[in-house]
């Protein structure tokens, strides 16, 4: 059997169904070992790029790592954005890259690059593969490695020759499901004192919380002991966010109306949250504010989060050990103030909801396709502005219904992790909200979704310009400079690949499209006027000045 064989076969052994990439001439015995294939689908994207986002989101979804492909030099390096992104968002992923013969070669150092080196420090494992017998063994540890909490990305290099040489009697290794261990008792039992002696506790849900046994138990644990709770980005729709005691979304660091709370906390439960994601609160050295660190692995110390306990282990049997050990308690703690800054958040979220003018401000939008989009209905975005916006006001009903980045927080995501999606949730509405930059950096993966013949609807917010990059530079100050640039005609655009777009001249004819879209087949582009007007006077001005009253 040819090493390319065995990989492909330990890759259905580990229960692999699609490779997403962009082959090369080093792949070819690779990509035939796939063509005889019965279990895994070779999906070509346009783009390295895209291949690696979409293998990153399969990941993110399904808990099993993404598998993506790619060739030598080139090739390999388009794949280190998505790398980092599976990397820091902890997205398990397995990336395969060709590589020329090693053992002789007649081509010098053409497109040599070393990619294993390369990936060292965007991954939590590389490895070439020189001998095809251990291939097996390499490809079953790799899986472990990606999977292992804290889950990410991880990288294996088939050299031409050796994805030919022909092995006897290869061996395949059974798939090993580790059970992560439970919490030590002394600090859950430590973690219990902590809360029952606060006075005003606060509950903090974070992306590592992102495993259904994690959801029900922090649903359970709110319901039995009233502790009012907030999220970061990546945590949204945890718990249903229609929750009564659900207070907000942590999309700043600071000053935002939500952290009227978190600054009166006495005591922060944060579940599943680590300081790669952008940080929902700042700690000092003077706090009197504690906090306690609930995760599968411990907090790492830096000058902004540095937690009095950390509570190591499965996720979902902690909470529910905290929930028997404090439901006794569940009557102790008054949450009148939180409930007022719940109600204050509401209020000026709600502020512009309604604003039907046009183009259409973010909040508008956000109002719109909450309404219109089913409560299991799918919204993935790209990254820009209207991030913060889809963050702050978007409630989210279940887990990864707001499918966001901000680990990487890299462009050009949102659009391949919208065809992920649609892909694993056929029978779910799916929406694709894309800044014109981010969506411009891949949008040549409309080709790929036409002939993945998925039924999907792209929202495109244009405002000819780096919205996000033009609010900074607001707030620093400066003069608008460098930013701008001109859009192709979207609508033809999407014609040109076979795809339907549409140009709203008012609110009522977006509502209109997006309705109607949603229930049709096929890719639907919405070429949307957006007015970002009023971000600097709220994000920047209003925060600031509310923060100081």
């Amino acid at each position: 059997m040819k090493t390319s064989d065995i990989i492909i076969q330990a890759l259905e052994n580990e229960g692999v169904e699609y490779i997403f990439g962009l082959p090369g001439e080093e792949n070819l015995d690779v990509l035939e070992s796939i063509r005889k294939s019965d279990k895994i689908e070779i999906i070509i994207t346009r783009h390295e790029q895209g291949a690696g986002f979409m293998a990153a989101t399969y990941g993110r979804l399904t808990g099993k790592p993404g598998v993506c492909m790619s060739t030598l030099g080139p090739g390999a390096t388009n794949l280190v954005t998505p790398t980092a992104y599976a990397q820091l968002g902890a997205m398990p992923m397995v990336i395969l890259t060709g590589q020329k013969p090693i053992k002789e070669s007649k081509q010098g150092k053409f497109q040599i690059l070393d990619v294993v080196e390369m990936m060292q420090p965007l991954t939590k494992f590389t490895k070439q593969i020189t001998y095809g017998k251990n291939s097996g063994a390499i490809i079953r540890e790799a899986f472990r490695r990606s999977q292992e909490e804290r889950p990410g990305a991880v990288h294996l290099e088939i050299p031409e020759d050796v994805a030919k040489e022909e092995v006897e009697k290869p061996h395949f290794f059974n798939v090993e499901n580790i059970k992560i261990p439970s919490a030590n008792k002394d600090s859950v039992l430590d973690a219990c004192k902590m809360i029952i002696a606060a006075k005003k506790p606060l509950l903090l849900i974070g992306a590592g919380a992102n495993r259904k046994r994690a959801s029900e138990a922090l649903t359970d644990f709110v319901k039995t002991l009233k502790i009012p709770f907030f999220n970061t980005q990546m945590g949204k729709g945890i718990i249903d966010e229609r929750n009564p005691l659900y207070i907000g979304t942590a999309a700043l660091s600071s000053n935002d109306f939500i952290h009227e709370a978190i600054e009166n906390a006495d005591l922060i439960i944060n579940v599943g949250h680590d300081s790669i994601e952008k940080p929902p609160f700042i700690m000092n050295a003077d706090d009197e504010r504690k906090v306690i660190h609930i995760n599968f692995f411990a907090a790492e110390i830096n000058e902004v989060y540095f937690p009095q306990l950390n509570v190591i282990g499965d996720i979902a049997s902690t909470i529910k050990e905290l929930t028997s050990q404090l439901k006794d308690n569940s009557k102790k703690w008054n949450n009148d103030f939180y409930l007022k800054v719940k109600e204050n958040v509401s209020n000026h979220l709600a502020k512009y909801e309604e604003d039907n003018r046009f183009p259409i401000l973010p909040q508008r939008l956000v109002k719109i396709t909450r309404d219109i989009l089913p409560e299991d209905g799918i919204v993935t975005l790209d990254n820009g502005i209207y991030k913060i916006w889809f963050a702050r006001n978007f409630p989210a009903y279940a887990q990864n219904t707001l499918i966001l980045d901000n680990a990487l927080a890299t462009m050009g995501a949102g659009f391949p992790s919208a065809m992920m999606a649609k892909k694993l949730n056929p029978d779910k509405k799916v929406i694709s909200v894309n800044g014109d930059g981010g969506f411009m950096m891949n949008s040549q993966e409309l080709e790929t979704a036409i002939r993945m013949k998925l039924d999907l609807v792209i929202i495109i917010l244009n405002d000819n310009a780096y919205g996000m990059i033009e609010w900074k530079q607001e707030g620093e100050g400066f003069p608008k400079f460098g930013l701008e640039y001109k859009n192709p005609d979207f609508v033809k655009y999407a014609e040109s690949f076979g795809a339907f777009g549409y140009r709203p001249t008012s609110i009522k004819d977006f509502e209109e499209i997006l309705a109607k879209t949603l229930d049709l087949k096929g890719i639907h582009i919405i070429d949307l006027a957006v007015d970002y007007s009023l971000n600097h006077k709220i994000l920047n001005v209003l925060l600031k000045e509310n923060s100081k009253k």
